[in-house]
């Protein structure tokens, strides 16, 4: 049942904001989302360099805003020139990892042999990663969204324990929607989101299909949000533009709640 699920909006900053910047944003959305924190799992990712700012702040402020990184490395440690490993976001109190997000697998060759890595590793370190998974324009012309879709989540997926893939949260993102203003209609979103969701259950059982969220991530904004969080599978939100506006992202957050 979706009353048993939590709703989530998850900001994924991308690129943008220092540090300090970062601190102002965060303070600003918590002024303006507290009233729904106890109703509404609210997560800002920001660049790596901003995360220790932020979690200074939401720790310092004892903040009901959750903290994720936009990416990770699958080992530990070791000579991986420019890459930060679990235990360093553990450090941070990064309780959430953004991975496989269409933007790494365009430009730094992400695959999902290697999102499938990394879920594995923030699994071992007791982070929840967001698993982001889409289809181009292309497949989704060709009616090939549910094929495609479906290979991301069993790979991507392999190897979690049914309570790990309970806990599971699933960005469907359609690439054609990033950043162009156009998106699917509600229906065709919450289409996929079931299709992910018995995926899951295929995988690891009924109880993980019922309980893993799903988000819907591309061209969020307040105008349609709650279009899409009126959808049974859709549990939520990955925002990009408008997560750096503290305005438009309180309005979606109070759109889940």
């Amino acid at each position: 049942m979706r009353s048993e699920r939590t709703p989530m909006v998850a900001g994924n900053w991308k690129m943008y904001t220092t540090s300090g910047e970062g601190a102002i944003l965060i303070d600003r959305v918590q002024d303006l989302v507290s009233d729904v924190a106890d109703r509404v799992d609210v997560v800002v990712c920001p660049p790596f360099t901003g995360l220790k700012a932020a979690s200074t702040i939401i720790e310092v402020d004892r903040l009901p805003i959750g903290l994720g990184a936009q990416d990770v490395f699958w080992e530990d440690e070791g000579a991986y020139t420019g890459a930060i490993a679990p235990r360093m976001l553990v450090e941070l109190r990064c309780g959430y990892c953004i991975v496989g997000h269409s933007e790494r697998r365009e430009y730094f060759g992400e695959t999902n042999e290697t999102v499938n890595r990394k879920v594995l590793a923030l699994h071992r370190h007791g982070i929840t990663p967001i698993v982001c998974c889409g289809e181009s324009l292309g497949t989704y012309e060709a009616g090939q969204t549910a094929d495609f879709v479906r290979t991301q989540i069993r790979e991507g997926l392999a190897g979690l324990t049914a309570q790990q893939a309970s806990g599971v949260i699933v960005a469907y993102e359609p690439i054609w929607a990033i950043g162009t203003g156009h998106t699917p209609t509600p229906e065709t979103a919450n289409d996929v989101a079931r299709m992910i969701r018995a995926t899951i259950g295929a995988m690891y059982g009924p109880p993980a299909a019922v309980s893993a969220r799903v988000l819907y991530g591309g061209s969020v904004k307040p105008e349609n949000a709650a279009m899409f969080f009126s959808e049974p599978d859709i549990d939520g939100a990955l925002v990009g533009g408008a997560a750096l506006k503290a305005g438009a992202f309180s309005d979606i957050v109070h759109a889940a709640s």
